[in-house]
């Protein structure tokens, strides 16, 4: 890494984490990626352990850090009638949890004009009870991204929050061929309903989430401060 500043980026590993890590590169900061399974130059840390704000801060090394993005993905957990009760913590734990960790990590590395950015998603305002915990994580989410705006504000520093609808990724497909399972139905036929929830008839892509995600980067996206960034492919129906 040889840039004078630098993203970090949890959950590198994942598509969007890995998309959002190529398009941060391209627009000129040095990325250092954050995964379990993350080998050098990238930093190995469970973003849902405590131990991982000392070692995402030892591999920051004191660099000026211009964003982080909080992009681990959610485990499989099950629709409302079958979820594990406590699985709801958990998942609230990871996201939320992870995302003060991470901000934690760098907090004397944030300078005014750094973003933190959280990954949420369509279901934290369009309820969904085959996507419960990812509903329930996600609005908790858009909270937390507001409590952050209004902390760190005073120094310059915007939070925000990117909820993509369904994304077309390995872990909604994962999630759609439960469904078929469950449902006796074809996998393809959950795909084109989870596609048709949008006016154009199509899953949002990773390289879509990772350009809005760069797009923070400019100094106008001040104004959206505390927001959140749909990219629901005009899923959403509801009007604030």
């Amino acid at each position: 890494m040889s840039g004078s500043e630098l993203a970090v980026v949890v959950g590198s590993s994942g598509a969007l984490g890995s998309a959002i890590a190529a398009r941060l590169r391209r627009a000129g900061l040095d990325v250092l990626g954050v995964a379990r399974g993350a080998e050098p130059p990238d930093c190995r840390a469970d973003i849902g352990s405590d131990d991982a704000v000392a070692v995402i801060a030892a591999a920051v090394g004191g660099r000026p850090v211009r964003m982080v993005v909080q992009a681990a993905g959610l485990p499989p957990t099950g629709p409302l009638a079958t979820i594990e009760p406590d699985a709801l913590g958990r998942a609230v734990a990871l996201k939320c949890g992870g995302l003060l960790r991470l901000v934690r990590a760098v907090d004397g590395q944030l300078d005014r004009g750094s973003r933190i950015v959280a990954l949420g998603g369509h279901f934290g305002s369009e309820p969904a009870p085959y996507a419960c915990a990812a509903g329930v994580t996600n609005a908790a989410l858009a909270n937390l991204v507001r409590q952050l705006a209004d902390a760190y504000g005073p120094r310059g520093i915007t939070a925000h929050l990117v909820a993509p609808g369904p994304a077309d990724t390995p872990r909604l497909r994962g999630l759609a061929a439960a469904a078929a399972a469950e449902r006796g139905v074809d996998v393809a036929e959950v795909l084109a309903e989870r596609a048709a929830e949008s006016p154009l008839g199509r899953l949002v892509t990773p390289e879509e989430v990772a350009w809005a995600v760069a797009a923070l980067l400019a100094p106008e996206a001040d104004a959206l401060l505390g927001s959140t960034l749909g990219l629901d492919m005009g899923a959403r129906r509801g009007i604030l």
